[in-house]
């Protein structure tokens, strides 16, 4: 992960710097003179060479000092933990719902292969798939929201609402990220499914006299997890940094509209550490992942 990290922190720095615009005619505005974008770019050190700010830039990451962001005159560090927060709740709150509905619908198609409820497990949950968030969340938000007025357009309550209240206001944000992840998860859960029936051993266990219940929840469930968990910690990562076009929509601060906000008005102290806080947390996803496999397959734990 640390190489990994090294390389990518390299490149989102190099990505930044040659986003068009300049940093102080962002701050002062269109009608700011020369000499004083000059005078503001000299003070932020936004005229050194790329190799000191990226030196400068990275030391102060891992020391914790993330800088102030270049347009709001605010600490990083802070606002981009409060940005994170926001989009892990919204996506944490997606995941329950998506995880479970989708492991039992891939489970219970992969059971019943060939069928016409497999067939219409398959094809519906694919069909949502390729269903555009920006489209499904325009098209909930006007039936749910404007027409039938029965949730909240914004997926942010009212100052001093308790904490529970965020939960009604983040059920329609997460209906799009389901129809996203629903078919891919499903997908997944139900060839897990139907390759571990073919197997052997659960061939064994059927004519041993085992109870179906048995096999399905003792054998079957276990070793069809290990390809869907591996999905799994993939799309976390993908749902905490994917977020842009839903916090957008449902005006939501999170991590990902801060990126967006970042980029569009050229602060590239906030937009690098926006950018490396989703990349460490979807490569600590994946490597929680790893270690849930492990732990479901004994042959991976004593190394094949």
């Amino acid at each position: 992960m640390v190489p990994t990290l090294i390389l990518v922190s390299m490149l989102v720095f190099a990505l930044a710097e040659v986003l068009p615009g300049d940093v102080g005619r962002s701050i002062l505005g269109p009608y700011a003179s020369d000499e004083q974008v000059q005078a503001l770019n000299k003070e932020l050190g936004a005229d050194k060479p790329i190799y000191e700010r990226y030196a400068s830039w990275a030391g102060g990451f891992v020391t914790g000092d993330w800088g102030d962001s270049l347009l709001l005159r605010v600490p990083v560090f802070p606002a981009v933990m409060k940005a994170l927060g926001n989009s892990l709740l919204l996506a944490g709150f997606a995941l329950v719902i998506i995880v479970p509905t989708s492991i039992f619908l891939g489970v219970f198609a992969g059971l019943r292969r060939d069928s016409a409820l497999d067939r219409g497990i398959t094809i519906s949950t694919l069909s949502m798939t390729v269903i555009p968030e920006f489209v499904s969340g325009v098209v909930l938000l006007y039936v749910f929201a404007v027409w039938l007025k029965w949730l909240p357009v914004s997926a942010m309550p009212p100052e001093g609402s308790p904490f529970a209240d965020r939960f009604y206001y983040l059920i329609l944000p997460a209906i799009p990220l389901m129809f996203l992840e629903l078919g891919y998860i499903a997908r997944m859960a139900r060839v897990g499914t139907v390759q571990v029936l073919a197997m052997p051993y659960i061939r064994t266990a059927v004519l041993k006299g085992l109870p179906r219940r048995r096999v399905i929840f003792g054998h079957v469930l276990r070793n069809a997890m290990v390809p869907t968990v591996t999905v799994i910690g993939s799309q976390v990562g993908w749902l905490i940094g994917g977020l842009v076009v839903i916090e957008t929509l449902f005006v939501y601060p999170g991590i990902g509209k801060l990126m967006v906000d970042a980029a569009q008005s050229h602060d590239v102290v906030m937009l690098e550490a926006s950018v490396l806080v989703v990349a460490v947390i979807y490569m600590l996803s994946n490597l929680i992942a790893d270690i849930v496999v492990a732990l479901l397959n004994p042959r991976i734990r004593m190394g094949g």
